[in-house]
């Protein structure tokens, strides 16, 4: 059997700018791949042609095979063929209620399903991130941080940001504490949680002092939570 991975990142990432490119190395280490092909899916963001601009940079100076998959423009025929072609594929940030509606629309979902199955490496940051648990915490609609039903490949909540934007551990916590949401983890700017198959495998960070938190509610109906500590990447 395959093994299924996922790295679901807090945030901090696709900024070459900044230099900082520990985690995408980390990702691409995990796929096992000499010149491996990385697909962009950057539909949260309305294909945004400077974060597209931007994922080229940052994995062409890897040493990388980029692509990206676009759905506010001309949209390849073959879906499962182009996303099964790949060793790892990375989701951006942005509105993650409307990502998953496109996803759904296009018949997305059961092809991105299948790449994990088969191997092919998951991630992604904030939209990137929750998309992959069953619920995660959404800034998609205006207002207060809500709650939001994700696809499910891996059990649990998700909120990424925790330490990136104020709002963020505060809804998290209430959102847990209230029984809106099901106990889950948190990750900083610039964390990734490495899951092998539905289980916790890694913690990494590219920025030190980073962590990841796991939340939970008690007996009392209080949201506790628990620092989880990262390595910190070279």
């Amino acid at each position: 059997m395959a093994r299924q991975q996922i790295i679901a990142m807090g945030g901090g990432v696709l900024f070459p700018m900044v230099r900082n490119d520990a985690l995408e190395r980390y990702t691409l280490r995990a796929c096992g791949k000499d010149r491996p092909r990385v697909l962009f899916i950057p539909t949260a963001s309305g294909d945004d042609p400077l974060y597209i601009a931007n994922f080229y940079e940052t994995y062409s100076a890897l040493d990388a095979l980029p692509a990206h998959l676009p759905f506010f423009r001309r949209t390849p025929q073959d879906l499962r063929a182009l996303v099964l072609a790949q060793d790892v594929i990375h989701v951006g940030g942005g509105n993650t209620r409307s990502m998953l509606a496109v996803w759904a629309d296009w018949g997305l979902v059961p092809v991105l399903r299948e790449a994990w199955e088969r191997g092919i490496v998951l991630c992604g940051s904030s939209a990137g991130s929750i998309c992959w648990f069953d619920e995660g915490v959404t800034d998609s609609i205006a207002g207060d941080l809500t709650r939001l039903v994700c696809l499910g490949f891996l059990p649990g909540s998700n909120c990424p940001h925790y330490d990136g934007e104020k709002e963020r551990r505060p809804a998290f916590q209430r959102l847990v504490a209230g029984g809106e949401m099901a106990a889950g983890l948190a990750a900083d700017d610039g964390v990734g949680l490495h899951f092998v198959g539905s289980e916790l495998h890694a913690i990494v960070t590219s920025r030190p002092g980073a962590a990841a938190y796991r939340v939970e509610r008690d007996t009392a109906g209080i949201a506790r939570e628990s620092r989880l500590e990262a390595t910190l990447l070279a």
